[in-house]
């Protein structure tokens, strides 16, 4: 019987372990493109990326945000920003406005197509989210949280 060829990048590979924690770290880079990968299907078909989703991810949730605080968030130099933003900014998705207290500063905003966006994006991830959550019940949630809590105290 002939082998289906899985889809490129779809499967887990067996690599080989050089330290205990390898498979760790194999399935915390599976698990993210796992996670992310119906929302950047859906993103391409928008003209977008992942960048770009991380921008409108935290422009949701923080309306008014300054680039400063933006680039901090993020985690990036404000080289790195440029591009994503200013596509964003083009395509009207984000809108960007002078501070009142600081005239050098600009806030931004999601406009409502970039609300849309970021919502349905979001939504592909929670999704996998939900499910996983589900099947592994609330222990393995509480316990995935604590691990990933852990990692991100990291910073």
């Amino acid at each position: 019987m002939a082998k289906t060829p899985q889809a490129a990048g779809l499967h887990r590979a067996s690599l080989d372990k050089l330290h205990d924690l390898d498979a760790a770290l194999e399935l915390m880079y599976y698990g993210w493109r796992g996670m992310t990968l119906e929302a950047d299907a859906y993103l391409a078909k928008q003209g977008l990326s992942r960048p770009h989703h991380r921008i409108l991810y935290v422009v949701a949730r923080r309306p008014d945000i300054a680039i400063g605080a933006l680039i901090e968030v993020l985690g990036i130099s404000k080289q790195a920003l440029n591009r994503p933003l200013n596509l964003l900014l083009e395509r009207k998705l984000v809108t960007s406005k002078r501070s009142p207290e600081q005239h050098r500063s600009k806030l931004l905003r999601l406009t409502g197509a970039g609300q849309r966006i970021e919502q349905r994006a979001s939504d592909h991830e929670r999704k996998v989210m939900r499910e996983a959550f589900d099947r592994v019940g609330a222990p393995g949630a509480a316990a995935w949280m604590a691990v990933m809590e852990a990692i991100a105290d990291h910073n």
